[in-house]
């Protein structure tokens, strides 16, 4: 079976979001372009850690071009994205491997995410040999988003994307786990809790 590629080049949108409650909640990454929606589902943790790099990336290109690349210090305010997903919401996949590169030719942040494989190995050498075997198969891989932003969607992608997973619990003022709305078993307290 061939490898299918959801690509959006460019998106006229590219956003994080979650569906659910706080603590509850399902991350994805949504594009859309031309009447095409594709959502997929990811952890909190992977959403945090792309827009980190993204940002990182970005940082880099600024600094490596001296300033002339055309990517913004910071999201401008005319790219501010918070509207809801679009729906209906309908998972194409998990992603399990996520890239990122920049293509200076054309100026463009790449962002690739790919469907989570599971792969049967014997050994740490095995599953390794695998994996590389199955991130360079171009045609019979995995499915995968990839989304190709300018540096201005690419800054307004991660500050949305950090603003959603800090939108989460608030953390425990003592140990930074997060605080559930039925209550709080605080390790830093032993289990005790005080009174109001």
């Amino acid at each position: 079976m061939s490898r299918q590629v959801f690509l959006y080049d460019p998106p006229e949108r590219f956003v994080a979001g979650t569906v659910g409650l706080p603590g509850r909640r399902t991350f994805f990454l949504q594009a859309s372009a031309g009447g095409r929606v594709t959502s997929v589902a990811l952890e909190k943790t992977q959403v945090a850690a792309l827009a980190e790099r993204i940002d990182e990336l970005l940082d880099e290109v600024v600094r490596r071009t001296g300033g002339n690349a055309p990517v913004p210090a910071v999201a401008p305010p005319d790219t501010t994205d918070t509207a809801p997903l679009d729906t209906p919401i309908e998972e194409e996949f998990r992603v399990g491997t996520m890239a990122l590169a920049w293509d200076g030719e054309e100026q463009r942040m790449i962002v690739e995410a790919q469907a989570l494989v599971e792969l049967d190995a014997d050994s740490e050498e095995d599953l390794a040999e695998a994996e590389e075997r199955l991130l360079q198969d171009e045609e019979n891989g995995p499915p995968m988003l990839r989304v190709r932003l300018t540096g201005a969607q690419a800054r307004a992608f991660a500050k949305r994307a950090l603003e959603v997973v800090n939108a989460g619990r608030p953390p425990c003022p003592l140990c930074s786990l997060p605080l559930d709305p039925e209550g709080h078993v605080c390790p830093r307290q032993n289990g005790y809790r005080r009174g109001a």
